[in-house]
């Protein structure tokens, strides 16, 4: 028995956590109800299908960015006057390839480099919410209207956090960002610190050729499993939830709706990736449009894993700052949305 617990104590670490919770979820569930199980997997690869080309496209400008270089374009968006660059930081933050948590080594680059802590602000809110992968899955699973839409909202939200820090500097409420013993942003700094143009035709190079081969196989299976969890998360809450729940709760035009999706948001958000999904799920029961978008908009900025790494990095005040901007921005830019949807 004690050979049993260590092999499964050294097996453990190596398996996946997203894997492993499809494994539990689906073993439950067939246990529970064999034939949902069942329904719940023909769901998943039937979702999987349709969403494959916009899998395809994405996850080909993820690599391409890493192989070629481009990413490292990053560092112009920060010279030049600090209403300049909070525009441009937030501008480039909404087509730059971070996820909230792959930010995260990039911002302490910048702020270690003495970037002005606006224009960090404005990259650090609007990048996560978008990207070029994510504007192309938001396309295939919820449409173009919420694909631009959103984009428009991760600069707008960038700009509220960079104009609202540099007001909160100017009132003396911000000196040092950065919590002592922050280090300058490792391997993904130095992109920062030492830009070098792009290689755009990078499959002349054997090593660009494997860098694309190796990003474009990450990306797929990240992109893969999380989007399979979520599927089958959905096939769950269209059997068991009911539409008039959902509309009861998150449905109609009001202000609540949106209130309960900003701030659920940050706690329920699983991943980017994985909310398209299970937002469209939702919608498609009834959930108001506005509060959808509240929710990816939110949980996008301020979900629990990248929180605690803004934490561990930042200053109490660059904390609050960072989580009251999300929040309000996402909440009025989540409002807004029911006028245009």
């Amino acid at each position: 028995m004690s050979a049993l617990v260590l092999g499964l104590r050294s097996f453990a670490p190596k398996l996946d956590r997203v894997l492993l919770a499809m494994l539990l979820a689906f073993g439950a569930v067939w246990l529970l109800r064999p034939a949902q199980a069942l329904d719940s997997l023909r769901f998943v690869a039937e979702s999987l299908v349709g969403v494959l080309p916009f899998v395809v496209v994405s996850v080909a400008v993820a690599a391409y960015a890493r192989a070629s270089g481009a990413d490292s374009l990053i560092a112009r968006a920060f010279t030049g006057r600090v209403a300049a660059m909070v525009f441009a930081a937030a501008l480039f933050g909404a087509v730059s390839p971070f996820c909230s948590c792959g930010v995260i080594p990039v911002i302490a680059a910048l702020l270690a480099m003495g970037v002005p802590v606006p224009a960090v602000m404005a990259f650090w809110l609007s990048s996560p919410i978008m990207d070029p992968s994510m504007f192309v899955l938001t396309l295939g699973t919820l449409g173009l209207e919420f694909a631009v839409y959103k984009t428009f909202a991760a600069v707008a939200i960038g700009l509220l956090g960079g104009f609202g820090t540099a007001a909160m500097l100017h009132a003396g409420w911000v000196q040092t960002p950065l919590r002592d013993g922050v280090g300058n942003g490792g391997c993904a700094g130095a992109k920062v610190r030492t830009p070098q143009a792009p290689v755009w035709r990078f499959w002349c190079d054997v090593g660009r050729r494997r860098v694309f081969a190796r990003n474009a196989l990450e990306a797929a299976v990240f992109l893969t499993k999380w989007l399979a969890l979520a599927y089958f998360v959905e096939s769950l809450l269209l059997a068991y939830v009911p539409g008039e729940t959902i509309v009861s709760v998150l449905g109609g035009d009001g202000i609540l709706p949106v209130v309960l999706a900003t701030l659920v948001g940050v706690p329920a958000y699983l991943n980017g990736y994985a909310a398209l999904p299970l937002i469209s799920g939702l919608v498609g029961q009834g959930m108001a449009p506005s509060a959808g978008m509240a929710f990816l908009l939110a949980g996008g900025v301020t979900s629990i894993a990248a929180a605690m790494a803004v934490f561990a990095l930042a200053r109490l005040p660059v904390f609050l700052a960072y989580v009251g901007f999300a929040l309000v921005g996402s909440f009025i830019l989540g409002l807004g949305f029911g006028f245009v949807a």
